[in-house]
């Protein structure tokens, strides 16, 4: 009798340590964690409602090897509200620009940069410093035209 206690206990024995082997090599090998890290939850970002402010000045910029796009883009603007003098149009320092982008500076301009670009028909809006306003009483709206508007791009300026 006294021999099959010692068998049970050998058996017993065993077990726990094969269980706590797996167990420690699970563990090691990164297959199972003790306390596990947390998943990190991104905050929404806020959808911006856009909005089409004719008060604003509008400055289009061809940054594209493309002649007339910013004459082009200044008339849909002007069709779309804006005054002939609140719209200038122009060539821009390089003509490498990838994607068409409203530029807007003070962070509460952001609902016109997103209306002018559905204005446009679709653009990137961007807050910067690299186009201020051209006088300090009238907020402006920056487009620069990229190399998408191009005859060669996908998306040709709307007629409104």
């Amino acid at each position: 009798m006294r021999g099959w206690v010692v068998l049970l206990w050998a058996a017993l024995a065993t077990v726990v340590l094969v269980v706590i082997g797996i167990f420690g090599t699970l563990l090691a090998s990164g297959r199972i964690d003790l306390v596990p890290t947390p998943t990190p939850t991104v905050a929404p970002v806020p959808e911006v409602t856009p909005v089409i402010d004719v008060n604003y000045d509008v400055m289009i910029l061809n940054a594209t090897p493309e002649q007339g796009l910013a004459t082009q883009m200044k008339d849909v603007v002007t069709g779309a509200g804006w005054a002939d003098d609140k719209v200038t149009a122009g060539e821009a320092g390089s003509q490498d620009f990838p994607t068409t982008t409203v530029f807007y500076v003070d962070p509460a301009d952001e609902a016109a940069a997103a209306g002018l670009a559905g204005v446009i028909g679709g653009a990137a809006i961007e807050q910067s410093e690299a186009y201020p306003a051209t006088s300090p009483d009238v907020p402006q709206l920056t487009v620069v035209i990229g190399l998408d508007r191009t005859a060669a791009g996908q998306a040709p300026t709307p007629t409104p």
